[in-house]
């Protein structure tokens, strides 16, 4: 086994049809956060964006995206933003974590939403979840149904306030794949303001996010895309959501709203809108990402996929050291997310803190 660390830019046809053939063969690999658009597109805005490409004697096995910082620190590729994160590989293929690290010029490698079935990392996690999937195969018509029986208050207080929107705020009308500029910049402004309402890292704040995203929207094929879903009331915008899809999945990545519509609300009508979307564009799944602490990801949900969070070290004193700065605050923190009363105490602070710095900049 031959491993070769290259920059995405130096992706050629055959690695790429080599990578699209891997996903289509192991279907849980047909993530778009695991296709060769995302890797190339962060290795656009991000310096330390690599590649490994395992290879064998008949051609790649399997391709490792990653980012290398200093020290000998590695991420997975986009870490900050990405929902789904692992090797991509042929079917059967099996990997040495310790080995592909150290052919990768790293002491340590931190995952937060690793794939499942990649025994080779499964020692080195720390937290395992559940990502919430909609199950839309049989069409969005069986998905409804299912979702009734599963959540039925849920369902007749969305589509009551649906019915309520409509005929306060005008005709309702949606859009899966809209292009529009000016749309898309709403939509970040929107997000932008929910994220510092809430006390939370604003990621449009983010140079090279703002770059990220605006690259992916501009990608529409039938293996990839990054469709903006907008909600309209009378033509109005009144939510959004964007995100990537697949030729399988759609990944809820960014939504938001217009807070002036909130008691209705719009984004969980949204949601909906969003599957009935989906499925009519033949993609199987929707994907919501982790759902702890989220009732409405809960109440959506067709079923749970886990995802792993943990951190690959090596033998080395790189690695200890690394060890040694980081353990006590991921502990901590996993402590926090398995203590529903720390967790929803945490929450709550960081909503009064946004809130706070809302009042500060209003003065």
């Amino acid at each position: 086994m031959n491993i070769d660390v290259i920059r995405p830019d130096e992706l050629g046809k055959t690695e790429i049809d080599a990578w699209r053939e891997m996903q289509h063969a192991t279907p849980r690999l047909g993530n778009p956060f695991l296709s060769p658009e995302f890797t190339v597109a962060m290795g656009e805005v991000c310096a330390e964006a690599r590649v490994a490409v395992i290879s064998e004697s008949d051609g790649p096995v399997g391709f490792f995206p990653f980012e290398r910082h200093s020290g000998g620190v590695g991420t997975a590729i986009g870490a900050w933003v990405s929902l789904c994160q692992g090797v991509v590989h042929s079917p059967g293929a099996e990997f040495d974590a310790e080995a592909l690290l150290r052919a990768c010029g790293l002491h340590v490698w931190e995952f937060g939403c690793m794939v499942d079935g990649q025994p080779w990392f499964k020692p080195f996690e720390t937290l395992s979840q559940e990502s919430v999937i909609l199950d839309l195969s049989r069409g969005y018509a069986a998905y409804l149904e299912e979702l009734k029986e599963r959540s039925p208050k849920f369902l007749k207080t969305t589509l009551y306030k649906e019915r309520k929107l409509g005929r306060d705020a005008g005709g309702l009308t949606f859009e899966f794949a809209v292009r529009d500029e000016e749309q898309f910049r709403l939509l970040r402004d929107w997000k932008s303001a929910q994220y510092q309402r809430m006390g939370r890292p604003d990621r449009f704040g983010r140079a090279w996010v703002v770059e990220l995203v605006e690259r992916l929207y501009a990608i529409d094929t039938p293996e990839f895309a990054g469709p903006l879903s907008m909600l309209y009331c009378d033509g109005r915008p009144v939510a959004g959501h964007f995100g990537l899809r697949s030729d399988t999945i759609l990944i809820g990545w960014f939504p938001a709203y217009d807070p002036e519509f909130a008691k209705y609300s719009p984004g969980l009508i949204q949601h909906l809108r969003m599957a009935e979307g989906a499925a009519a564009a033949g993609l199987n799944s929707m994907d919501l990402g982790i759902g702890t602490g989220s009732e409405y990801k809960e109440a959506l949900r067709s079923r749970g996929e886990p995802v792993g969070e943990g951190c690959v070290r090596r033998r080395s004193a790189g690695a200890a050291a690394h060890w040694l700065r980081n353990t006590p605050v991921r502990r901590a923190r996993q402590f926090i997310l398995d203590t529903p009363a720390l967790y929803g105490a945490a929450d709550r602070a960081m909503k009064r803190y946004g809130r706070l710095r809302e009042r500060l900049r209003a003065r």
